[in-house]
């Protein structure tokens, strides 16, 4: 009988079985884990879009038909006189030959175009200009950027890294709802009980904060069980953009990963339920007779 006595003593609202320790958490940690695989996907997004401006963006080749050893020489020495230019080398035949096996299969190197390999030290605005002065002094010489694929892939990044963006903000919307609904259940669950403490004295803050505080430790719990769900999701994803990232180093992949956002998630989880539990049970206290 104490015990039961200290039991009512700290849930006199008898919150415990009006919101379920299954159905809430449950809910929270589906909508954690989407929101974690949503915040990856806004950062790797964002990563790439960058690596690409950053090194596809400043890629520049230049192709010199009939590639004797005079003409390959004039151009480099062009090329590498430009302040535009921070580097210049020239591919070997070779290596061209092997780039375009998959589409040309076995070609006779005497027939390939020598390819010359650039990087930029500045903006790209000065490539027509530099085009212009290759053709006049190795005629047939033609500069290629890859500017307009590169905007083309960074336009798309930055798509998903939108899309992205629209689900977490779908999932928050999503969470605040569920979370309505659950202390609606739990007010209506429990209206007697309300009204009995409201009558003896109690007010709408004491008990709007105990349904907040139960609501956030549910929605708390959830929220890190989902999280923890994502870590070896995540892991995993990002082993698989490994060949898209550029990189060989697989720890630097999975440190791309925002970590420290997705640790905030439990917590963000928790004051998203205290906060629309607040005011939920408020305005319900407020329509009460």
């Amino acid at each position: 009988m104490a015990e039961r006595r200290r039991r009512v003593a700290r849930d006199p609202l008898g919150l415990r079985r009006a919101l379920s320790d299954r159905l809430l958490p449950g809910l929270v940690a589906a909508m954690a884990l989407l929101a974690a695989l949503a915040l990856t996907g806004a950062r790797g997004a964002d990563r790439l879009a960058d690596r690409w401006q950053a090194g596809a963006a400043a890629a520049v080749t230049v192709q010199v038909p009939d590639p004797s050893q005079e003409r390959m020489e004039k151009a480099l020495e062009l090329l590498r006189g430009d302040a535009g230019i921070a580097n210049a080398a020239a591919v070997s035949p070779e290596r061209v030959a092997e780039l375009l096996r998959p589409w040309l299969g076995e070609t006779p190197l005497h027939i390939l175009p020598g390819v010359i390999e650039l990087r930029l030290a500045a903006a790209p605005e000065s490539l027509p200009r530099l085009a212009e002065r290759l053709a006049e002094a190795v005629p047939g010489a033609e500069l290629e950027s890859h500017g307009l694929w590169v905007a083309r892939l960074s336009a798309l990044a930055r798509s998903v890294q939108g899309v992205a963006l629209a689900v977490l903000a779908l999932v928050v919307g999503v969470a605040v709802a569920v979370v309505a609904v659950a202390t609606h259940a739990g007010l209506a669950a429990r209206r007697e009980a309300i009204d009995v403490l409201h009558d003896l004295g109690a007010t709408d803050r004491v008990i709007a904060g105990r349904f907040a505080r139960r609501i956030a430790l549910l929605a708390g719990l959830g929220a890190l069980a989902g999280t923890a769900l994502a870590v070896p999701a995540l892991a995993a994803l990002a082993g698989m953009a490994l060949p898209l990232s550029g990189s060989t180093d697989p720890a630097g992949v999975v440190g791309g990963v925002p970590w420290v956002t997705i640790a905030l998630l439990p917590p963000a989880a928790a004051l998203i339920g205290w906060g629309t539990a607040q005011a939920t049970v408020r305005r319900w206290l407020r329509r009460l007779p």
